[in-house]
C-alpha cells in the first residue's frame, strides 16, 4: 500500500470519528491504489461500489484537506463520479 493510501485511510477514518458511512463509496487515486468507505470506514481496497470517485492524488489531497470542495473540484473536471450521484453527494459532506 502506497503512503498516500495510508494517509489517506487514516485522514477519512479521522474525518469520520469512527462512523462508517451508509453505502460503498471508492475513491480510486490515480497511480496509488484505492479506498473503500463502507459502513465500517475506510480501508485500502479494489472492492465494488455504489459509487466510485477518481482523481489525481494531488486533487484528493486538497479534497482531504479541506482546500478544495468536492463539487467544485467535480464541476471543473478534476475528480470524475461513476454511479450513484446521490452517494456521492452524501460523501462530500462527510469529506467536508
Amino acid at each position: 500500500m502506497s503512503d498516500v493510501i495510508s494517509a489517506a485511510v487514516t485522514a477519512l477514518n479521522d474525518k469520520m470519528g469512527g462512523e462508517g458511512f451508509d453505502g460503498i463509496a471508492k475513491f480510486v487515486i490515480e497511480g496509488e491504489g484505492a479506498i473503500v468507505i463502507d459502513e465500517n470506514g475506510a480501508r485500502a481496497a479494489e472492492d465494488e461500489a455504489d459509487v466510485t470517485l477518481s482523481a489525481d492524488a494531488d486533487t484528493f489531497e486538497s479534497i482531504l484537506k479541506g482546500d478544495l470542495d468536492p463539487t467544485a473540484a467535480f464541476m471543473s473536471g478534476r475528480l470524475s463520479v461513476d454511479g450513484d450521484m446521490g452517494l456521492a453527494m452524501k460523501l462530500g459532506s462527510v469529506l467536508a
